[in-house]
């Protein structure tokens, strides 16, 4: 079973982010990820992790395991968008 390591940079608690964090959890339990980890960071409170991961915006939406890495930019509503960032359907030829 692939373990699933995804990190979603926001910039505070608000309505957006709460929608970006139910939509990513609802993708990969109806996927059926079953092992995923969501690692929630607020841009606001800890800066310096955003820095380091060259964050330029929110949402952020990182996915570090399984490789490749990938980053997903923006507004997070578009499922279709999310699976293939999340590496969850095979791209349109």
């Amino acid at each position: 079973m692939t373990k699933h390591l995804l990190k979603l940079y926001i910039a505070g608690r608000t309505e957006r982010s709460d929608l970006a964090i139910a939509r990513i959890n609802e993708v990969c339990q109806s996927k059926g990820m079953e092992e995923f980890e969501l690692v929630v960071i607020d841009v606001l409170e800890r800066p310096q992790l955003a820095e380091d991961e060259k964050i330029l915006a929110t949402p952020t939406l990182v996915k570090e395991l399984p490789p490749p890495l990938k980053r997903i930019v923006g507004d997070l509503s578009d499922k279709e968008k999310l699976l293939i960032g999340l590496d969850l359907v095979p791209r349109s030829q």
